[in-house]
């Protein structure tokens, strides 16, 4: 599995050496002390907690918020600069999305980047020769723990029709579009594309490649902000 990245950027984004660097500027991951902690609802996929923490100076405050095991998603791209979305009924917000291949970390002991493979040829048919890390976010930071790591997937080539797998719920039938990734960042700018990780891998993988994917980390670069490693990293 190579790691390498090609350079061919386009436009002019600055800087690149300055951009990638980073800086210092950075979250920090710093745990307050949990006085108590109760689940106040627990759900077929996530749970609700009730926490009293420790601020300090600031005082003790009462916090729910959402407990979720995390999730990857994946930008991947062919050698026609083609980024594959799958459409999905998402209920909650009554509206078929396109949104790229993801899902939930819900297997014990599998490393991101493989969770992100499983995702990306259970429901695009796709296996890629070439991963790196594009972006990672929180999706409600307020309200839930869910923290979620966006990839970059490359070398794709078809799953074989007999290894398929058999997509069932929201996934039957799901259908796979392929479109340029210029033509994705149009559709995000223009309102058109609401998933969050769909719009934040799109932004992503254009400035990557703008900057000759300088910016690009290892697939299993260290991930201190995912809930099961939170302060590991």
């Amino acid at each position: 599995m190579s790691a390498e990245s090609p350079h061919h950027g386009r436009g002019d984004l600055g800087d690149s050496a300055d951009l990638a660097g980073l800086g210092d500027l950075a979250d920090q991951v710093q745990p307050r002390p949990v006085l108590e902690a109760r689940t106040v609802y627990s759900g077929m996929i996530w749970d609700v907690v009730r926490e009293r923490v420790d601020l300090g100076a600031a005082g003790q405050v009462e916090r729910e918020f959402v407990r979720h095991p995390g999730a990857v998603s994946v930008v991947a791209l062919d050698e026609q600069d083609r980024v594959a979305l799958v459409q999905q009924y998402r209920h909650p917000v009554r509206t078929l999305e396109w949104e790229l291949p993801a899902g939930l970390l819900d297997v014990d002991g599998e490393a991101p980047w493989l969770g992100a493979a499983r995702e990306l040829n259970e429901e695009a048919d796709l296996v890629a020769g070439r991963w790196d890390v594009l972006a990672e976010y929180y999706s409600s930071p307020g309200g839930m723990d869910e923290a979620l790591r966006v990839y970059l997937a490359r070398d794709l080539s078809p799953v074989p029709e007999a290894e398929r797998h058999q997509r069932r719920d929201e996934e039957h039938g799901m259908p796979l579009r392929w479109v340029h990734l210029d033509e994705a960042l149009a559709a995000v700018l223009a309102g058109r594309l609401h998933n969050p990780s769909t719009v934040i891998g799109v932004l992503a993988a254009h400035t990557a490649r703008a900057l000759g994917w300088s910016t690009l980390r290892p697939h299993d670069a260290p991930w201190p902000a995912h809930p099961a490693h939170r302060g590991d990293g």
